[in-house]
């Protein structure tokens, strides 16, 4: 009995090698010379953006029917429409004063409290449109010299005196700043100019809006 186990095994040991050599032939080829090699799969190996599914080829055809043409721009005419979704709702953030939708220049806390600051009060850089308004027109209608001569002696006054108060102004927020964020890394140039900017703009066409009233009391 122990005689025809043995040989049984033997039987299933030379089966299994005899099985794994069929499958080492089945993928190896020997040349001549009895050196092993791996045949060719028999078709090139496919590139990265035909094994990702993306193919690449020439724009599509133009219309060639009316029909055709109208679909077209009528698709085309839903995608510019959600665009300016897009953008009327990201400007309408903007005017809130959402962060996620400020310019870099208007982020933080510093800056919103700039512009609460700035927004308390009128100031004469409020008048820097207006008065180029007058300049222009004064240039248009072609007035008389002595016109003119006090037109621009005005202008020159005015911007002398909106320089001044955008120093001041600038010199005030940023100790207001300082005294309000001491942890806070702020520039006297950077902010004065933020500041002065922001004064110099008409209150209505600001961006993002005035959250407090003029005369309001800024904490």
């Amino acid at each position: 009995m122990r005689f025809l186990r043995r040989r049984s095994d033997d039987a299933a040991d030379t089966a299994v090698e005899g099985s794994e050599a069929e499958v080492e032939d089945a993928t190896t080829i020997k040349d001549a010379f009895g050196r092993s090699y791996t045949p060719a799969k028999g078709r090139p190996t496919p590139k990265r953006r035909d094994a990702e599914g993306k193919r690449r080829g020439p724009a599509p055809p133009p219309p060639k029917t009316q029909r055709e043409a109208q679909k077209l721009a009528r698709k085309n005419r839903a995608s510019r429409a959600e665009r300016r979704k897009e953008a009327a709702e990201r400007r309408g953030r903007m005017l809130a004063g959402d962060e996620r939708a400020l310019l870099p220049r208007d982020r933080g806390p510093v800056k919103a409290y700039v512009r609460d600051i700035v927004d308390s009060r009128p100031h004469l850089a409020g008048l820097f449109m207006p008065l180029a308004g007058l300049v222009i027109l004064s240039l248009v209608l072609q007035s008389t010299p002595v016109i003119q001569s006090y037109v621009s002696l005005f202008c020159m006054a005015m911007m002398v005196a909106m320089a001044l108060e955008g120093v001041l102004l600038g010199r005030r927020v940023t100790q207001l700043a300082r005294a309000r964020f001491p942890k806070e890394n702020i520039s006297p140039l950077g902010l004065g100019w933020y500041a002065f900017s922001r004064s110099s703009q008409i209150r209505k066409l600001r961006v993002p809006k005035p959250k407090v009233k003029r005369g309001d009391p800024v904490p």
